[in-house]
């Protein structure tokens, strides 16, 4: 019986210890900029918040913001996201006014190009005031370069917001919009398009950590992100997401870009 009663005893304390939050995995959001639909978003980027899981040991979960519009207004909020993977200027915001830390970025750099389609020459923004043009919503960082290049309220070409960077190239090549602002790397990708003109070059996007997150797991992170492309794990991660690799990130680099923001609501 003694026996018995010990048994129960030690059961019981294993059940305890297992629900402690001392060893149960903490929950934590990872955000990804809403440059995909809702549906297209979570699965592309759910294969990297299950290796942060697995490699971490703790609970990274995938959370999604509507549209830009949304996603900036909760993204002024404390304690909305822990992990934010997006673009430089909010990146930059989001370090300076919120304390966020940086731990890895794409490689390289990325700009956005004006483009129109192969039936159309133009050879400057302003020849589009009026007209169609497709572009992400605000505050994406193509919407906030075209703002830069149509600084008079009263000359604006007509917006139209897409979901995606493919779709407004499918609505340039179809004629539904005369011009969209897309990532240079799509010009290449696709045929027939005309430049009028490329923006400045800015870091590529970054993932960093609120200051809710403990040290330990923003290094573990960190270690994981880097070193990905060098793992079997982290290489099929990679390749289900689609990205190249991460490399070191600091708060230097993003130093500055904030100022794009600057005339947006809530800035």
């Amino acid at each position: 019986m003694k026996t018995i009663r010990t048994g129960i005893a030690t059961l019981f304390c294993l059940a305890l210890l297992s629900t402690s939050p001392l060893v149960r995995a903490a929950d934590y959001t990872l955000v990804v900029q809403p440059i995909l639909p809702k549906d297209d978003l979570v699965r592309a980027y759910t294969p990297l918040t299950q290796y942060l899981t697995r490699q971490t040991g703790e609970n990274i979960q995938l959370v999604t913001a509507p549209n830009f519009l949304g996603y900036w207004e909760r993204s002024k909020q404390e304690g909305v996201y822990d992990f934010v993977l997006d673009a430089a200027h909010l990146t930059a915001f989001r370090i300076d006014r919120m304390g966020y830390e940086p731990l890895a970025k794409l490689p390289d750099v990325v700009s956005f190009s004006l483009v129109t389609g192969p039936d159309t020459l133009m050879f400057e923004a302003n020849d589009l005031v009026g007209k169609r043009l497709a572009t992400l919503g605000s505050p994406s960082l193509g919407a906030v370069r075209l703002a830069e290049m149509f600084p008079n309220p009263m000359r604006q070409p007509i917006i139209v917001e897409v979901d995606d960077s493919a779709q407004a190239v499918s609505k340039v090549l179809n004629g539904e919009v005369v011009a969209a602002m897309i990532p240079s790397p799509l010009v290449q990708a696709t045929p027939g398009l005309n430049t009028v003109t490329q923006t400045a070059q800015v870091p590529h996007m970054a993932l960093s950590a609120s200051p809710r997150v403990p040290t330990e797991l923003k290094a573990k992170v960190r270690e994981a992100l880097i070193q990905a492309s060098q793992t079997p794990a982290g290489q099929a991660m990679l390749q289900r997401v689609n990205l190249p690799g991460f490399v070191p990130a600091s708060a230097d680099q993003y130093d500055g870009y904030s100022v794009l923001l600057e005339g947006l609501w809530g800035y």
